[in-house]
């Protein structure tokens, strides 16, 4: 058992293992919704509701593409997080990241849906800044 002076014995709050948990299983959820909303965008791209007057107008066959390949890179990502892998704690932050930005471009399509990414993306983040890399989940 080591002393308190030296540091060893500290470790994060119970609350911030949880969230990193709960964070890897939201990456691997967000990942596979990605997926799903790629696959609708590329298939039928005139699911989604267009904006014509917005400054940030895209394709939605290539918003599809985009949603697939980032979706699949979420759910490695996700799993890497609940193996306790590094990287995949620093990916999964920058993805986050990412995902927080490009979610402002949806909001005139889909604004309640957009917030609540952007609030889940902000969590994500905490969850994995929060527990040091030595710690098992």
């Amino acid at each position: 058992m080591s002393s308190p002076s030296t540091g060893a014995s500290r470790s994060s709050s119970p609350w911030a293992v949880g969230a990193t948990v709960f964070a890897g299983v939201l990456l691997v959820c967000n990942g596979v919704i990605s997926i799903l909303e790629g696959i609708t965008g590329i298939a039928k791209d005139d699911v989604l509701v267009s904006t014509p007057r917005y400054v940030y107008r895209f394709d939605l066959t290539t918003w599809g593409w985009l949603h697939l390949a980032i979706g699949a890179v979420l759910v490695i990502v996700g799993i890497g997080v609940l193996r306790n892998q590094g990287w995949a704690r620093w990916t999964g932050i920058l993805l986050a990241g990412v995902s927080l930005f490009t979610q402002f471009m949806f909001l005139p399509h889909y604004p309640l849906w957009s917030l609540t990414v952007m609030a889940l993306d902000v969590f994500i983040i905490w969850g994995l800044a929060t527990v040091r890399s030595d710690e098992r989940l």
